[in-house]
């Protein structure tokens, strides 16, 4: 089974950022999840830790030049 998990930071209305977390098994649309933080730092280092966890776990980057 093809599984993704995508993260990204987005700003937030009031100055913070969002770490945003969508998964699911590929060709559909998945699930996602939000997490708002007071501070860019903040949000960027529970990204990392997510996507060193995911890493560690057997999830692998993506790569865009390739093609399934």
């Amino acid at each position: 089974m093809r599984r993704f998990y995508a993260l990204a930071i987005q700003p937030t209305l009031f100055g913070g950022a969002s770490v945003v977390r969508n998964w699911g098994r590929i060709g559909t649309a998945g699930q996602s999840m939000m997490q708002t933080f007071d501070a860019v730092g903040e949000a960027d280092g529970a990204l990392s830790r997510l996507a060193r966890s995911k890493r560690r776990r057997g999830y692998r980057d993506a790569d865009t030049n390739e093609t399934s």
